[in-house]
């Protein structure tokens, strides 16, 4: 099968721009078997680069497997081999697919909390130990998320690519324009359909996806003081934990904390999702979607939370890069749309029905 040309340009920019890879640094390339020709053209622009590539591939059906069949000293391993790998590396490109949206719809959900706690000094290195290790998670387009997105895969991939393939270094400028007037502000307020929720991000860095950290890029996030969360919201669109489906939640918050919670589907998994740990009732980051070429909801986080005229709360671990001030097993996020409502920044409305006023 003929090569989409496509994916070697996003190749080459996740290789030369998202992560810089340099000559002589160690580059981890993870993805699963159903991304094997990216894997690939990702290997060819490491080596392009003058640097080492670390292959990893997942194999189909294992997943699933592992958490109907393991026992409880498997859940529990923790693959210091894998870590050590890591550790040793500079750069680290995950390539998300996946084989099956509904892999884990089965699976134990508490199962999946223990091994996430055990594996979390991994997942907490990868993110959160810049300059140590440079990360980005590209997607790239496969037959599962255009199912779950109600596309052809002709049509998702003409989505992913449009949303991917863009002018960064010029779009980034007008991140950092608006990005700037939240590192400076205090106090967030989002009033209107759905929501009414106040906050404080003071003191807390405020960072724009400029394509570095996630590809697509196109938000900016930030990590609200931990205890400052008062008020209510709902989102109106579905969130996708674990292959499985929760939908219209809402979250009322006092002092921080989520005192209330409410799904139409799926409320005994957001129960034991917020039950993970002491912290994960708790949000870690507010980020704002901006990507002028995602336009829809598609069930893809990494698409959805971009969707301009959106906002996303996070519910546990706050990035070390925000600041922190949140230290939790999982990091959850989950978007509302935000056409019918404002986000107030101390005292101003900074943005009207999705459409900004800076």
């Amino acid at each position: 099968m003929p090569l989409d040309l496509r994916a070697r340009e996003l190749a080459k920019i996740a290789v030369n721009y998202s992560v810089a890879v340099k000559p002589k640094e160690k580059v981890i390339i993870s993805g699963g078997n159903e991304a094997s020709p990216f894997l690939v053209e990702l290997y060819k622009q490491v080596i392009l680069a003058g640097a080492y590539p670390i292959v990893k591939v997942s194999l189909p059906n294992t997943t699933d497997f592992f958490y109907k069949y393991a026992k409880p000293h498997q859940i529990k391993f923790f693959p210091q081999y894998w870590f050590d790998t890591i550790k040793q590396a500079q750069k680290y490109i995950g390539v998300f697919t996946e084989e099956n949206t509904k892999n884990l719809t089965s699976a134990n959900p508490k199962k999946i909390s223990i091994r996430q706690k055990i594996t979390k000094p991994i997942s907490n290195y990868i993110v959160n130990e810049k300059p140590t290790i440079r990360r980005v998670t590209v997607a790239y387009p496969c037959l599962a998320h255009a199912i779950e997105s109600e596309m052809s895969l002709t049509e998702w991939e003409n989505f992913v690519y449009k949303a991917c393939l863009i002018n960064w270094k010029k779009f980034g400028k007008q991140l950092e324009k608006i990005n700037k007037k939240f590192e400076k502000g205090k106090k967030v307020w989002l009033k209107g359909k759905g929501v009414d929720l106040k906050f404080s991000i003071e003191n807390k860095n405020s960072v724009a996806d400029k394509g570095e950290e996630n590809m697509p890029g196109g938000e900016i996030f930030m990590a609200p003081v931990r205890e400052s969360l008062n008020g209510w919201i709902k989102f109106e669109y579905p969130s996708i934990y674990s292959g499985k489906e929760v939908t219209d939640i809402m979250l009322k918050f006092k002092n921080g904390k989520v005192i209330e919670y409410n799904a139409s589907k799926n409320k005994n998994l957001l129960k034991s999702i917020l039950e993970t740990d002491e912290n994960s009732s708790y949000i870690g980051e507010f980020g704002i979607g901006m990507n002028p070429n995602i336009t829809r909801v598609t069930k893809n986080l990494l698409f959805d939370e971009k969707i301009s005229g959106t906002i996303h709360l996070a519910l546990g671990m706050a990035y070390k890069e925000n600041g922190g001030g949140n230290d939790s097993a999982i990091h959850w996020d989950i978007v509302k749309d935000m056409k019918k409502a404002s986000i107030i920044l101390d005292g101003k409305i900074v943005q009207k029905n999705g459409k900004w006023r800076i």
